[in-house]
């Protein structure tokens, strides 16, 4: 699976690959491997595998199991439900294993305590609305204006800064800017017009989704890979 931000993911499909990011980076950290041994063992660069630890649609399923492949751990989903998941030793019986898997029962929730409902939120709409607006160039115009409206009757505000850099990412288009993991990117989706571009009906139903992944979604699977679990229909 190859995700691109033109092709912007489900909230539930981010917060997936955001808990699997987060465990890949805590068994690496676990096994005392950087981050320099553990890009060249799995034959990827070292930005390819920062974006995967971030949970980043980005890079490839391919690139996600060669990382999960050198930590010991290709195709196990349950790592996205255990902070505690350790490889099988080498040589014992689970590592030597050929019975089928069972079925997985994964917990799929952002954790409040560290913003990650808001930030999955944000993310989600801008996302959404960098895609609609490919789809719509006209509607690019409609956020310009909001946003120039917003800078004309708030001379003062702590935002202005962000504002401006607003006005540029949207005259060349750099959506990159603020779909990304970094400070910055977060503080820009703050400070955003963008979401003007979609309908108050899209926006709730972005909402609707990011508050149920809050309360718990629990998904089971008897899928071997991430991309079976995200694409169930593809498994059949």
């Amino acid at each position: 699976m190859t995700v691109t931000h033109s092709t912007p993911i489900s909230p539930l499909e981010r917060q997936v690959l955001l808990q699997l990011g987060d465990r890949l980076r805590a068994l690496r950290k676990a096994l005392r491997m950087g981050t320099v041994e553990m890009a060249e063992k799995a034959g990827i660069s070292r930005m390819t595998l920062g974006a995967i630890e971030s949970g980043s649609p980005s890079p490839s399923m391919g690139n996600y199991l060669r990382v999960m492949s050198v930590l010991g751990v290709a195709g196990e989903l349950a790592m996205l439900a255990s902070d505690t998941l350790q490889p099988a030793p080498a040589g014992t019986a689970a590592a030597r294993s050929k019975h089928d898997r069972p079925d997985l029962t994964i917990q799929i929730q952002a954790k409040s305590r560290l913003h990650q409902v808001q930030d999955l939120q944000s993310l989600a709409l801008h996302e959404a609305a960098v895609a609609k607006i490919k789809q719509h160039p006209e509607l690019l115009q409609k956020v310009m204006n909001t946003l120039r409206t917003w800078r004309d009757t708030n001379p003062g505000s702590r935002s202005m800064s962000l504002w401006a850099e607003w006005e540029d990412i949207l005259e060349a288009r750099a959506w990159k800017k603020a779909l990304g993991p970094t400070q910055r990117a977060k503080q820009l989706r703050q400070a955003s017009p963008l979401a003007f571009a979609l309908s108050e009906q899209e926006r709730r139903e972005i909402i609707s989704e990011v508050n149920a992944i809050k309360r718990g979604v629990t998904l089971s699977s008897k899928a071997d890979t991430l991309d079976q679990l995200i694409n169930p229909e593809d498994a059949r």
